[in-house]
């Protein structure tokens, strides 16, 4: 989707100001340790930054970077449109080299863990990681096309806010302190470049954008949206954390972006519907009277 940059619409921003003065209070009521959120707003220019370069354990969303590394491999023409991949479960450690394995216990999906020792098509794969959130589809995607590739996506399209350094499962880097980071302001500004079609060839930013459309996990970002709302998003949910980022495309308009990222005390009920919550200020806040008359 090629999108002009608009003048940015004083009613619309005054109304994301006002939305950010509420974020506060939302945090504060549901006892989050931290909020992070960020949108840019595609028909009106407008922006909210709350908290916006807080980093916070990226949990799922770093399979967004992931994906655009795998898309950078196809556009650079590594393999076939339609190659396969070995399926297994081995992988190295980002701290000392040791083996780990993905528990199928603590995977979302075992659609991939059933094909062990079979072949599966790379697209099929990112398709996996992503809506349902397959660990094993990820570490396999990741093996693939190397660390060194998805940090030269973030790197060429300078994207700051995402720090990308292993895998997911590898228990001895996270224990050794290494671990992937992220933003609001980093994941906002990578989904950007993807829905502007800036990502190597409009084609294949298209079929990204397909995959997130596909997302399984809707009780975030989408779910206090009316119905028709359509949302390209990735989450991420592990014991302290819980987040979402994506595009939402309101009927009528064009899109915004925006990322939602909650840190809490572990098993803390209140995480999607607080992400629900903040996803709702944001939509009527852009889409109401307030937005468009001032």
């Amino acid at each position: 989707m090629q999108i002009e940059t608009p003048v940015t619409t004083p009613a619309a921003q005054s109304a994301l100001d006002r939305v950010a003065i509420r974020l506060e209070s939302l945090e504060r009521d549901a006892n989050a340790r931290a909020l992070g959120v960020a949108v840019h707003d595609f028909e009106t220019g407008a922006t909210l930054n709350y908290h916006a370069d807080r980093w916070f354990h990226a949990a799922s969303t770093i399979k967004v970077a992931i994906l655009a590394g795998v898309y950078a491999a196809i556009h650079e023409g590594r393999w076939p449109p339609h190659a396969r991949l070995h399926v297994r479960n081995r992988f190295f450690s980002a701290a000392d080299g040791s083996l780990f394995r993905v528990s199928p216990e603590r995977d979302a999906n075992s659609e991939v863990h059933a094909a062990i020792g079979k072949m599966m098509r790379i697209r099929e794969l990112a398709h996996h990681m992503i809506t349902t959130s397959s660990n094993l589809a990820t570490n396999l995607l990741l093996d693939l096309v190397g660390v060194e590739t998805v940090q030269g996506v973030l790197e060429h399209y300078k994207i700051e806010g995402i720090d990308f350094r292993r895998g997911v499962e590898d228990e001895r880097a996270f224990a050794a302190g290494i671990s992937n980071r992220v933003t609001a302001r980093g994941l906002v500004a990578l989904l950007k470049i993807i829905e502007e079609e800036k990502v190597f060839s409009p084609e294949l930013s298209r079929e990204m954008l397909d995959i997130l459309h596909q997302q399984e996990f809707k009780a975030g970002i989408p779910g206090r949206l009316p119905r028709e709302v359509r949302v390209a998003h990735k989450t991420g949910d592990i014991s302290t954390v819980a987040h979402d980022a994506g595009i939402v495309y309101p009927r009528e308009r064009k899109p915004y972006i925006v990322a939602i990222l909650t840190e809490w005390e572990p098993d803390t009920s209140k995480r999607s519907a607080t992400i629900a919550t903040v996803s709702r200020e944001i939509y009527y806040g852009l889409t109401g009277p307030e937005a468009r008359d001032g």
